[in-house]
């Protein structure tokens, strides 16, 4: 992924709920669409971001694509059609995303971006993305400790149109590939899903009996690993997730899933409100666009200081 200009921040710091009309608040509304709340990275951004922007005063009204870029871009143009101030986004496609940003700020409605990144600068205000390479890297050290520099393993990847996917799966080779002694014998998408990833994980584990670990593009993946492998009495397989969901977390403090990567979904949706506010009354963000919150590895050391995507100090 290259960025330019970018702002390193550190990571401490159709289903719709709309608000009534008549109970509109005098800053007026923010949208808030990400994909479905079933996961509970997305629910979080959703909850984070509802909270600071009725903190600071606006109505809200919360909306899910489902990943669909098509009933993306119906929400866009309910928003559009509403008269929202402002469209906080975790998107469904790098790509086919662009034009739904297009469209609202033809309209004169600005988009702040979390999670995921479009493949077109110059249309939302701010793309505020956890720095996926850094926290892959992260990962990617602590599994290869983990696995003692050695030994079979898999990797779930994530969706093929999520750019996040990528940028994951490249930062763990870049330091995995440096020891000749971890053999990659699997590498399939699970899709996000912990269902897919519990059908994969058992295909993988019939096909190799003698894994010895699997590293995942997120942690819904890594439970649904973690779960077939259980069932299958491997319970001596290393897994590592990422994202830092409570979950995992709790999979970790009972000594099952051994470490994931927070990203902090929480923190990151309250940002991009933040500088929505600043935005629609100054005109500017007083920041570049292209913005990167640092990651942070969670293993039994810290994992009791994490709650919903954010770790306590």
């Amino acid at each position: 992924m290259k960025l330019t200009r970018r702002l390193m921040i550190s990571a401490l710091g159709l289903a719709m709920t709309v608000a009534t009309p008549s109970l509109a608040a005098a800053e007026g509304t923010i949208a808030i669409i990400t994909p479905s709340h079933d996961n509970p990275f997305f629910k979080a951004e959703a909850v984070g971001a509802e909270a600071r922007a009725k903190e600071l005063g606006y109505d809200t009204v919360v909306m899910v694509h489902d990943d669909d870029p098509n009933k993306q871009l119906e929400l866009f143009n309910t928003a559009i059609g509403q008269g929202v101030k402002a469209i906080i986004l975790d998107n469904a496609g790098a790509d086919a995303t662009v034009a739904a940003v297009q469209a609202a700020k033809d309209a004169g409605i600005p988009s702040f971006l979390i999670d995921r990144e479009i493949k077109e600068s110059g249309i939302a205000v701010s793309q505020i993305v956890s720095n996926n390479y850094q926290g892959a890297q992260l990962g990617a050290e602590e599994f290869v400790r983990l696995m003692g520099e050695t030994g079979k393993y898999a990797e779930l990847l994530g969706r093929e149109a999520d750019t996040n996917a990528g940028i994951r799966s490249s930062g763990y080779h870049d330091i995995i590939d440096q020891y000749p002694d971890m053999e990659m014998v699997a590498q399939q998408t699970a899709n996000w899903s912990q269902t897919e990833a519990y059908t994969v994980m058992e295909t993988i584990l019939q096909a190799n009996p003698d894994i010895k670990g699997v590293i995942s593009g997120n942690d819904t993946m890594a439970m649904g690993a973690w779960a077939a492998l259980e069932a299958a009495g491997r319970t001596d397989v290393i897994v590592v997730g990422f994202d830092g969901s409570n979950d995992v977390r709790d999979s970790i403090k009972a000594g099952g899933i051994k470490a994931t990567v927070l990203q902090p979904a929480y923190r990151q949706a309250q940002l991009a409100v933040e500088q929505a506010d600043q935005y629609l009354k100054t005109g500017s963000t007083g920041v570049d666009e292209k913005q990167l919150m640092d990651c942070i590895l969670i293993t039994s050391d810290n994992a009791g200081k994490l709650e919903t995507f954010a770790l306590a100090e």
